[in-house]
């Protein structure tokens, strides 16, 4: 079977609700991320087949094909560049990436960006949903009231029961969620993130600048800081400094062919190694991560082991603490960087966002395979698993 590369992984630093990057439209965000692929993979914008973009909210200013805007919007790409814009919820990008491999490894194409954008402070959460529905979100004909009967899908509903299906305390949550920012300040301050970031221009109150830095680590986080947080439910255990920030980003990843990486000169970063979806529970949703991981494993021949990093994504702490249970993975090979409890979770752009972070923490840790993962409302989860070259 042809195989898959990635030849470049960018993303901007995560803008907080409000914050450094609210300024900036979604279609010229997402365009920064485009722009930085091409100019530093030195591709031939021409030779691009496909764009495919990851976004949740598309409603208002991500509406009309967000991932065509984007392109239209870019300095280097020409208008002839095909887009789509896909929704698999917070993994919509890791699965841009893998439809950019499938097409790629199906032979139908030879060059194509996976990206994804998302812009929380100017389209919230929820603005794609209408309320001029005549049955509401669950149809009657299509059986869903039937076979859950008064339940309402419920993201956080989902964290709190792998809260106490798996017996964490409020106390392993704030761990977690302290160490996240303790990992992000350390790549941060270390210059781990200088290859994947893209500068985007702001306007601040002290004149333009460079916005280059993650925006939602709390450098001066603490562990009784964030115990400190108020419950989001009375019976729970979640805080928002276990769950993940509402951000502002756009991230890309450059997928071609082996025949187009002699074609154009290319220099892969990675070759991709398995590609896994599933689909499981809706009700605790966020659970399905640590089933699909199994599933890719398996079909990849390997074991946990043999991976030598993961990026699974902190939509809640209790999302990454019970898949490190479920699997028996090394919890010092997770998120070594931090993840979006720390850098923020940019809803549609998270999967591309993750992937730039891991290829990149492969090479300058001298590492081999990285696997992500990420779970995604109603019950669904994505695998990629990369092999560092």
């Amino acid at each position: 079977m042809p195989t898959a590369y990635i030849v470049e992984a960018v993303r901007t630093a995560g803008g907080r609700r409000g914050g450094r990057l609210a300024g900036v439209h979604p279609v010229d965000l997402l365009a920064k991320s485009l722009d930085a692929i091409v100019e530093r993979s030195g591709i031939d914008p021409t030779a691009i087949d496909d764009v495919v973009t990851g976004c949740v909210s598309q409603a208002g200013e991500q509406a009309m094909q967000v991932g065509r805007m984007g392109v239209l919007a870019s300095k280097l790409l020409p208008q002839s560049t095909p887009a789509v814009t896909i929704d698999r919820q917070c993994g919509s990008s890791q699965q841009a990436i893998q439809f950019a491999a499938q097409a790629v490894m199906s032979g139908t194409q030879d060059v194509v960006i996976a990206s994804g954008v998302e812009s929380m402070t100017r389209v919230p959460m929820g603005s794609n949903v209408t309320f001029h529905m005549k049955e509401g979100l669950y149809s009657k004909a299509a059986g869903i009231e039937e076979k859950f009967p008064g339940i309402n899908f419920s993201q956080f509903m989902g964290a709190e029961m792998i809260v106490r299906k798996h017996g964490f305390t409020k106390d392993d949550l704030d761990q977690f969620a302290f160490s996240s920012h303790q990992k992000a300040i350390a790549a941060t301050q270390g210059g781990a993130f200088e290859r994947e970031v893209v500068p985007v221009e702001v306007e601040t109150p002290e004149g333009t600048q460079m916005h280059t830095i993650d925006e939602g680590i709390r450098f001066d986080a603490s562990l009784e800081g964030i115990a400190g947080v108020k419950l989001l439910s009375p019976e729970g255990a979640i805080t928002a400094a276990s769950s993940s920030q509402i951000c502002d980003g756009s991230s890309a990843v450059l997928v071609v062919s082996e025949e187009a990486l002699k074609r154009h000169n290319l220099t892969p970063l990675a070759r991709i190694h398995n590609l896994t979806v599933t689909a499981g529970d809706p009700v605790i949703m966020l659970e399905e991560p640590l089933f699909a991981t199994d599933r890719a494993l398996q079909r990849a021949g390997m074991k946990i082991d043999d991976i030598d990093l993961f990026e699974v994504n902190e939509a809640f702490a209790s999302v990454p603490l019970a898949w490190l249970k479920h699997t028996g993975a090394d919890p010092d090979r997770l998120n070594v960087h931090g993840g979006a409890i720390a850098l923020g979770h940019p809803l549609g752009a998270s999967g591309t966002k993750l992937m730039a972070t891991l290829v990149h923490a492969l090479h300058s840790r001298g590492k081999k395979y990285g696997l992500q993962t990420m779970c995604e409302g109603g019950g669904v989860a994505n695998v990629t698993i990369v092999e560092a070259l």
